[in-house]
Order: C-alpha cells, then sequence, then structure tokens
C-alpha cells in the first residue's frame, strides 16, 4: 500500500505533467496516482466526492486522512524527496495567498493549460503522460 494516494484530473495537460513528474521521481512506490475522469471512478473511491475532486486536488494519506489542494502537492513532492521546492507555499503568511493562488487555478486549470500547452484538455492522457506537444 502506498503512503499517499492522489486525485487527479486526467483531461488537464498540467496535472497529468505534474503527475508524470511525480511518477518518474517516486522510485520507491510512496505515491498512488488515480486519474478522476477514468471510467467508474465513483465507483471504485466512493469516499471521494467526483465533483468536488473536480474543483480541488484530493489524496488520501495511508492512514485514511484526507488532504487537499497545495497540502496534497506538498505531501506528494515530500514523499519523493522534492518537498523543498513546495514548502515556501506551506509557510504561514504565504501559506494564505499561495492557497488563494492554486484555488484560482485549480477553477482555470484548462484555460491555463491552453496558454501554456497550446490545448485547454487532453482525451489522449494517461497514467504515463500526455502527448501534447509543448506550446513554443
Amino acid at each position: 500500500m502506498s503512503e499517499l494516494t492522489l486525485y487527479y484530473d486526467g483531461q488537464c495537460p498540467l496535472c497529468v505533467r505534474e503527475m508524470a513528474h511525480l511518477r518518474q521521481a517516486d522510485r520507491d512506490g510512496r505515491l498512488t496516482l488515480v486519474d478522476i475522469q477514468q471510467e467508474g471512478f465513483a465507483e471504485l473511491y466512493p469516499h471521494i466526492d467526483p465533483q468536488a475532486a473536480r474543483t480541488i486536488l484530493h489524496a488520501n494519506t495511508e492512514d485514511g486522512s484526507l488532504l487537499l489542494g497545495l497540502d496534497v502537492t506538498y505531501r506528494a513532492w515530500s514523499l519523493v524527496g522534492k518537498g523543498f521546492w513546495i514548502a515556501p507555499l506551506r509557510w504561514p503568511v504565504i501559506r494564505w495567498f499561495a492557497d488563494k493562488a492554486y484555488l484560482w487555478f485549480a477553477r482555470n486549470r484548462y484555460k491555463v493549460s491552453g496558454w501554456l500547452t497550446g490545448q485547454e484538455r487532453c482525451d489522449s492522457c494517461g497514467p504515463t503522460g500526455c502527448d501534447i506537444p509543448k506550446k513554443d
């Protein structure tokens, strides 16, 4: 069993790219990455509200605790030895602003993906990554 099960949006090119980076960094198998867009998600993970998972990143810890938003990102990157990249976003004063920025990003992730990759949604994203070419 993994230490963190992370539920991500498999139609978001930026989300899929981050999961690919996490998967590559997870040499010890500490993470389980689950696409919320997969067929039968609600039946496979009845404890996760699919609509809520579409609005903010969700994860379960090994003991079943629920993490949300940037707390998920920080825990995931910490488990693969790179939490220092995200740590400043969890510092007390910065945390409030970072959480507000994350919520804006989560609501607008398809538009932001379009700006950065040239494509807002990806139908061909999967567990090994996204075949969307980077925007020049």
